[in-house]
């Protein structure tokens, strides 16, 4: 497969699934704010805080109310990973490899595009939950119809590294601004607004109910969440299950066996992969919740980085040594 083709579905995937983290954020916290107490002070601080472009909101909007991030997450052109970009994006990319991906792939996220293109900004917030609603089942259906409608070769296992390690990558941010930012303070700790913001967090990766059915607890501790969403094996937005399937992905492209690596992106997706499946949550948590979850924030980025020199870049391998020989 052409080095730019399976870039084009790698970040088509990944944008797409971007633009569905960003409604998934946007609505789980207007739900929250409606389930709080009225003396509780909205919090739209941890949303920015979770995309890590903090510095960029704060140099075009400054004050972190409801307007400013409502229009920083969804309709801002000038932010790179607001819901229109992200989707202006993902459509370039699907123009680019049209010959390759099916019609049906091309149509959906064209018309993806236009319903959040068509929306109007000044979208009323009692209209913005059905809004993000729609953009969360037009993320569903497009990778249904890329599932269903494309032969599962490479180009496929290119689409499904891009998704799943943007969503591994938003998991691990989601958490991690729990930790530190949704509560108001400390004295709620423990109460009912804690578990609201508990609950917020396994609505927004669409945890609750998979999580209450295994734990089979009425309680929610923060301990548990960490453990489901870090290294549940089944649940297919946790961490560990992201990586296991981005290394089956890597090696069905390589042709290795399963257990080996032959290239840099499957010895660093094969080192993250064991440590999840090795790790117990009580030594997370005793080594630093932030420490780990930056780290592993590091270590995603690294693989990222690893398959696009190894598979990704069109650069000509051996221009420095042509260079060399000229002079």
């Amino acid at each position: 497969m052409l080095s730019r083709v399976a870039d084009s579905i790698y970040w088509l995937n990944r944008y797409i699934e971007r633009a569905e983290n960003v409604a998934r954020f946007l609505e789980v916290n207007l739900n929250l704010i409606l389930d709080l107490p009225t003396r509780v002070q909205q919090q739209w601080q941890p949303l920015v805080a979770t995309t890590g472009d903090k510095d960029f909101f704060d140099q075009h909007y400054g004050e972190a109310n409801a307007e400013n991030v409502i229009r920083f997450l969804t309709f801002d052109h000038e932010y790179p990973n607001s819901l229109i970009s992200c989707l202006q994006k993902a459509r370039e990319n699907a123009r680019s490899v049209r010959e390759v991906i099916s019609t049906e792939m091309w149509q959906h996220v064209n018309a993806f595009y236009l319903l959040v293109a068509n929306t109007a900004e000044d979208l009323a917030l009692a209209d913005l939950n059905q809004f993000l609603e729609d953009v969360r089942q037009a993320s569903h259906l497009f990778a249904g119809i890329m599932d269903a409608t494309i032969s599962h070769n490479e180009g496929w296992h290119f689409g499904q590294m891009g998704r799943l390690l943007e969503r591994a990558d938003k998991t691990s941010r989601i958490l991690d601004v729990k930790y530190f930012m949704l509560l108001p303070s400390l004295q709620h700790v423990g109460t009912p607004i804690d578990e609201l913001g508990w609950i917020a967090l396994l609505k927004s990766t669409s945890a609750y109910e998979m999580y209450r059915k295994r734990s089979n607890r009425h309680l929610i501790t923060p301990a548990e969440v960490a453990d489901f969403l870090i290294l549940d094996p089944d649940f297919p937005r946790s961490i560990r299950f992201c990586a296991v399937q981005v290394e089956r992905s890597l090696h069905l492209i390589s042709g290795s066996p399963l257990g080996s690596w032959c290239n840099p992106a499957e010895r660093s997706i094969g080192r993250l992969r064991s440590e999840l499946e090795f790790l117990t949550v009580e030594e997370i948590i005793e080594g630093g919740m932030h420490q780990f979850l930056d780290r592993l924030q590091q270590q995603m980025n690294q693989v990222d980085q690893e398959i696009f020199k190894t598979f990704l870049d069109r650069r000509p391998v051996h221009t420095h040594l042509q260079i060399q020989s000229q002079s």
